[in-house]
């Protein structure tokens, strides 16, 4: 997909390397980001991307707002509907929990509202959006292993959910 990116904005005469903080970064303030490449200078935007907390809310906040972001539409009309939206192949199995390129909370295995979706990282890093209480929660931390800290976590998400009244 990345690649695919490179070639459109190489075509249109932009410069690839700068364009994820010209199109978005600048345009959000995040200004901490930090997205590694492959060999061939490809962003590796699937789990390669560093950010303070602060960044992954104006992030989700971006997603929140239907990838508008003070009156200028920055992520194509559909596309949050798109991420949010369990894929084709993930409900052909049953399993309700992947959209476009985010997890979504389909199973309710998260005690948050079915309607949240989120980026999740290798080290247990969570953003989640949650449309009905208007509301993006950010977890940062590392931890080895998928099964340490859920528990917390689920905790913490659910008294945040419960504090937050519903739109």
């Amino acid at each position: 997909m990345n690649y695919l990116i490179r070639l459109a904005v190489e075509q249109r005469g932009g410069d690839y390397l700068s364009f994820p903080r010209r199109a978005l970064f600048d345009k959000l303030g995040m200004r901490s980001v930090v997205i590694e490449t492959d060999p061939y200078g490809d962003f590796l935007t699937q789990g390669y991307d560093f950010a303070a907390a602060r960044d992954w809310a104006r992030l989700g906040n971006l997603y929140l707002q239907d990838g508008v972001w003070n009156g200028e539409r920055i992520l194509p009309e559909g596309f949050v509907r798109f991420v949010s939206t369990v894929a084709p192949a993930w409900a052909a199995d049953g399993r309700l929990i992947y959209g476009g390129f985010f997890w979504i909370n389909g199973d309710g295995d998260l005690p948050i509202p079915r309607d949240a979706y989120f980026m999740a990282g290798a080290g247990g890093q969570l953003t989640a959006i949650i449309p009905s209480h208007d509301l993006v929660v950010v977890r940062q931390g590392h931890y080895r292993g998928a099964a340490i800290g859920a528990e917390s976590l689920k905790k913490a998400l659910a008294l945040l959910v419960s504090a937050v009244p519903a739109r």
